[in-house]
């Protein structure tokens, strides 16, 4: 009787298992800090389409959930926002009211499901905290995505309102690591820049950034938000979202980012910005107050340390990083 201390408590669905977080989580879990009584689930695009209702109803009676990290999302940096609005609202709303009802009609506990910052007010006092979400219009380039995030959490309320479920929600700053996109066009800043970099490393060229290079970011590693979920799913009891991020003080430039990255990659080059092309919003700085309330002596991985080993990760796996 192996299995004499009864069954597994705790079986985790995460969706979206293949992505930036979902990875990081797999990792964390592995690296020791998974739980005997948990059984965790990682599914993709590849075994529902969760866009459609009866595959994401199905994918939760085969796999029977207690618990979900929902990621699933269809995602993209701030040129390809700007140009799909329309399909970004859509699918997010079809996936997250997908999933967020199988989980309730399955019977799951709890649900953590992904934000991002750039749901939060476009015209705002700074920094930003969880109770301003809704008080005002994002910004015009994304609000498509931005909006489809806010009602993850119009929806959390609803169903611990009419059905007592203790769906929840956080909102990690940009995240960057290993298994990121680091297409040059569609990606995020950072993964971008990083493969900018090896190329231009590879052509003996100057690294031209996009912008001016003054935008400022608070930027976290997957590995460290991979950790804050795993207390926000057995700790955090609050149905109103979390702010996962650093301090507002560890906030960097898109300059000082890239020269990190320039360093982290031994790039000796020429750093050249290209000021026709747009910034996106100068800032959007996040209070992690609430977090440090709960786990005042949580430690980041230093950004410096955090972007070396995402650039070693992207340069051993560049073949497959690439894509």
């Amino acid at each position: 009787l192996a299995m004499a201390e009864g069954p597994v408590a705790k079986r985790i669905l995460v969706t979206g298992g293949t992505g930036l977080v979902g990875r990081a989580i797999e990792k964390v879990v592995a690296g020791g800090e998974g739980r005997p009584d948990e059984e965790w689930i990682f599914v993709s695009s590849k075994d529902a389409d969760l866009t459609n209702a009866a595959e994401t109803n199905a994918l939760f009676e085969r796999h029977k959930p207690t618990h979900v990290i929902h990621l699933a999302a269809m995602v993209g940096g701030l040129f390809k926002n700007i140009r799909y609005n329309l399909d970004f609202w859509r699918r997010n709303v079809h996936i997250n009211d997908n999933v967020l009802h199988s989980a309730y009609e399955t019977g799951v506990e709890k649900v953590v499901s992904c934000l991002s910052t750039c749901i939060f007010p476009d015209k705002t006092t700074y920094p930003i905290d969880e109770s301003m979400i809704h008080n005002g219009p994002p910004h015009s380039s994304n609000f498509g995505y931005s909006y489809a995030k806010r009602m993850i959490d119009v929806q959390n309320r609803a169903y611990f309102e009419q059905h007592g479920r203790r769906f929840t929600a956080v909102i990690p700053t940009n995240v960057f690591g290993p298994h990121d996109n680091f297409n040059i066009e569609d990606g995020h800043v950072l993964p971008g820049l990083i493969h900018k970099v090896y190329l231009a490393k590879q052509t003996g060229s100057a690294l031209t950034v996009w912008g001016t290079g003054k935008p400022r970011r608070q930027f976290i590693y997957s590995l460290d938000l991979a950790r804050l979920f795993l207390w926000v799913l057995r700790e955090y009891d609050e149905v109103e979202p979390i702010i996962l991020s650093v301090g507002e003080e560890e906030e960097v430039s898109i300059k000082e980012a890239a020269e990190a990255i320039a360093e982290a990659m031994d790039f000796r080059g020429e750093l050249v910005f290209d000021g026709t092309k747009a910034d996106g919003q100068f800032k959007k700085t996040a209070s992690n107050a609430k977090l440090r309330r709960y786990l005042p002596g949580f430690q980041f991985t230093p950004f410096r340390q955090a972007v070396k080993e995402t650039c070693a990760w992207f340069s051993a796996n560049y073949a497959d990083a690439r894509k």
